[in-house]
């Protein structure tokens, strides 16, 4: 089988659902049972320190962590938060990824967020995009999505708005380029 763990998928134009609208999904884990990414690029009208203080977890307002938008990360569990991140051990609830990255669900990594304890970069993503087995792989033959090897920079260093574009350009192609149509030999 054809593994897209730290791929991106970047939703194609005909790919109207609201939640994936011209979205780069990271796919952090993907196996015979099905597929779990989080949508990087559509953040939400809450910030960090919003959530935060939703959550009665004391932040530090100054810090411009609190000042990053939260990502609708996707729609399964999109009451629960999810923290893609560079690589920062000692999280109760983590998964290690590829390319130095990873997820954590546990509430200690939120406490952080706002601290010097932080990890160097993050997204913070309520929910996330889940597929049963076979479901991803149709969905990538019916031309819904176009699958590249992920970049950190595009996670942590784009805006939200050039994250999808940039992700496109990577393939050396121009959105406007791409076509409703499957291609099929």
């Amino acid at each position: 089988m054809q593994g897209f763990q730290n791929h991106f998928l970047i939703a194609m134009p005909a790919l109207d659902d609201p939640m994936f609208k011209r979205s780069v999904t990271y796919i952090c884990e993907h196996n015979e049972e099905g597929a779990m990414g989080i949508v990087i690029n559509h953040p939400l009208n809450v910030k960090v320190a919003d959530l935060l203080e939703q959550l009665e977890i004391a932040y530090d307002a100054k810090s411009p962590a609190a000042a990053i938008n939260v990502c609708a990360g996707g729609p399964v569990q999109s009451d629960r938060g999810f923290v893609l991140h560079t690589a920062k051990p000692g999280y109760h609830s983590s998964m290690s990824l590829e390319n130095g990255l990873m997820v954590t669900t546990s509430k200690d990594i939120l406490i952080d967020l706002t601290t010097e304890r932080a990890p160097e970069k993050f997204i913070l993503a309520l929910g996330y995009a889940g597929w049963t087995a076979g479901q991803l792989e149709q969905e990538i033959i019916d031309n819904s999505w176009l699958v590249i090897p992920a970049e950190n920079h595009i996670i942590f260093d784009l805006t939200h708005a050039e994250k999808w574009q940039s992700a496109t350009a990577t393939m050396g192609i121009k959105p406007w380029q791409l076509t409703n149509e499957a291609g099929h030999a």
